[in-house]
């Protein structure tokens, strides 16, 4: 079975993070959680998760160990504005890419079950 993660490959994932923290650390709403953030650290933790998030290589986890990403967001208030803040730059980071519009739907369905997931307010 062919992965996401192959189907979109590596040069446009690291397009898609880019993009999606552009529109992130400019965001009032979520922008504040960054603000004393490694910004090119935030990218590349991302970077690495979405890789075996989306059936890649686990970069994330061999680097920083098992993901437990609900618990390391437990410190960040996030209530359900942030979450749909969060979702709105996907969907426009995702929008941004050169991929089929089938594959685009696809890689943002992954995300929503995500993002509830962080709701901790």
């Amino acid at each position: 079975m062919v992965t996401l993660y192959q189907q979109i490959g590596s040069e446009q994932l690291e397009k898609l993070v880019d993009s999606f923290y552009n529109l992130v650390f400019a965001s009032e709403k979520i922008g504040p959680l960054f603000i004393h953030s490694d910004k090119e650290l935030v990218k590349k933790k991302q970077f690495l998760f979405l890789t075996q998030f989306l059936g890649g290589p686990v970069l994330y986890s061999q680097e920083f160990g098992h993901p437990r990403m609900r618990m390391r967001h437990l410190p960040h208030k996030i209530d359900n504005a942030a979450k749909e803040e969060w979702l709105r730059c996907m969907k426009q980071a995702i929008e941004m890419l050169e991929i089929e519009s089938n594959l685009k739907v696809e890689l943002y369905n992954c995300f929503p079950q995500l993002a509830e997931h962080m709701v901790n307010r």
